[in-house]
């Protein structure tokens, strides 16, 4: 089983920011479209922020655009996500997860791999 490891979540006042990373070493991501996933409690999984295989195509939702960005290493085997203006809202559990480049579309493609989560709460 295949498991992306994520990192990078915390405790953080709103209007501050984190920066999480992902990675693996069962996988090449060079060749894996990446995304970050996000649950709360009660809500379902959305699709935060997705990226393709090369990086020159993104995905954000309406309600990250502007704040986060997604972006790669493939030299490092590592993909991140960088978020600003951080608000209550945004608490969630965060999601890494990969998907085969040729299979990218944005958020909307079912994904192949995921990690266990890290855990963003953001106080107000």
């Amino acid at each position: 089983q295949v498991q992306m490891v994520e990192s990078g979540g915390g405790l953080v006042q709103a209007g501050g920011s984190l920066r999480l990373s992902c990675t693996t070493s069962e996988l090449d991501l060079d060749d894996f479209a990446m995304g970050w996933f996000r649950q709360a409690p009660g809500k379902e999984r959305e699709g935060v922020s997705c990226i393709s295989h090369s990086g020159r195509n993104t995905y954000y939702a309406d309600s990250v655009k502007g704040r986060f960005t997604i972006s790669r290493d493939n030299g490092k085997n590592t993909v991140y996500l960088q978020m600003d203006s951080l608000k209550p809202e945004d608490t969630a559990m965060y999601y890494c997860t990969a998907l085969p480049r040729s299979s990218y579309d944005g958020c909307s493609n079912p994904f192949n791999y995921w990690g266990q989560g890290t855990q963003v709460t953001v106080s107000s």
